[in-house]
């Protein structure tokens, strides 16, 4: 069920900075931030991402299209976990297939667009009844038995933000059954080396992709409104083969000649030269 959030106050003017930023800190200021910036991000990318799609990332891969999860049949009667829903588009997706979903999320703002989103499909502004389940929990305490779901995925969801990402994929395995599998994609960690930018400037690398320090932006009195984390491929295997995952795959979608949009960072100019996007596709050891 989707729970009432404590009031957020607004940030002042942000800056961004690197530095150590824990879990409480992180979890605190993105619940925030996701708050107060839902309804512009789904006004931006709402349009790109669709109501009932299932979109990896930047590059516009489509799950339709690439079947990273499997064949729509083996989609069908699975339960599944989406972990940093947002508006749920995924789910919504997911459940076309047969599948049954759970969206979770940590803003309530977030899943708040995926009851306006089913509310719209359905004709019935007054129904309070999403198609399926919307959560509100933090992806790092999983308010779930072990051994719930057959499936987890997440597409650009939770896992940058969380300090503690290996407690994470232990999380996720628990809530798996035998022979469950977790496909997930992220910002390629290559992309922490350049500039966040889509254009030239964005060409040269300017950080060391091993320096692991938070990106935060912070508020005037030095409070996180913002933190993103960085992990490099081999943490990210580390982390999964920890959890008692044995990852099958690594996807890195090349930029097609279609996508002309930019969104942050990503462009068709560094997609075309540098992978935005990493997919890894995982079952359980």
């Amino acid at each position: 069920m989707i729970q009432a959030p404590p009031p957020q106050p607004l940030p002042e003017e942000a800056e961004a900075t690197r530095r150590t930023a824990g879990t409480t800190e992180s979890s605190r200021a993105n619940r925030g931030w996701w708050d107060r910036n839902a309804d512009e991000y789904q006004t931006d990318h709402g349009e790109f991402l669709g109501d009932a799609e299932f979109v990896w990332g930047p590059e516009g891969l489509n799950e339709e299209d690439a079947r990273i999860l499997g064949p729509a049949e083996r989609l069908a009667g699975t339960a599944v976990l989406e972990i940093g829903a947002g508006a749920a588009q995924c789910s919504r997706w997911l459940a076309a297939q047969g599948a049954r979903p759970v969206a979770l999320d940590l803003s309530h703002r977030q899943l708040q667009h995926a009851r306006r989103i089913d509310q719209h499909a359905t004709g019935s502004p007054g129904s309070t009844a999403p198609r399926f389940p919307l959560v509100q929990a933090d992806a790092g305490a999983l308010p779930f038995a072990d051994a719930s779901f057959d499936l987890a995925c997440s597409a650009y969801g939770a896992l940058p933000f969380i300090a503690d990402s290996a407690h994470v994929m232990r999380e996720v395995r628990r809530v798996l059954r035998p022979g469950g599998r977790w496909i997930f994609s992220v910002t390629h960690p290559v992309r922490w080396a350049f500039p966040d930018e889509p254009g030239p400037e964005g060409l040269t690398a300017t950080a060391s992709y091993f320096d692991r320090t938070p990106y935060v932006e912070q508020d005037d009195h030095g409070h996180a409104v913002y933190v993103e984390h960085h992990r490099t491929l081999g943490d990210r295997i580390r982390e999964l083969t920890a959890a008692g995952f044995v990852l099958t795959d690594l996807v890195e979608p090349e930029w097609p000649a279609w996508n002309t949009e930019e969104w942050g960072g990503w462009s068709p100019l560094r997609g075309r030269l540098i992978p935005g996007t990493a997919i890894f596709v995982c079952t359980t050891a």
